[in-house]
């Protein structure tokens, strides 16, 4: 069994159409294409709030840490 040909994938194309209809397989992209949009967003938002010093990286860690004695001194 060799990979499949371009009219195979023809056939399985036609066949999805066929099952789903061209209207539910244009609202699965809209819907794929904004999910994809609201990632990069995020990734865009998470990459300027994160540290880009290692300063910044420093005194986010002592912060952390001195919050968690700080639980640790309550309990």
């Amino acid at each position: 069994m060799g990979s499949l040909s371009i009219w195979h994938w023809l056939i399985v194309l036609g066949i999805v159409v066929l099952i789903f209809g061209t209207k539910k397989l244009r609202n699965a992209g809209g819907d794929l294409g904004s999910a994809v949009k609201n990632f990069k967003q995020a990734m865009k938002e998470g990459e300027a709030d994160a540290p880009k010093t290692p300063e910044q990286l420093a005194q986010g860690g002592k912060a952390g840490a001195e919050s968690r004695q700080h639980e640790e001194t309550k309990s």
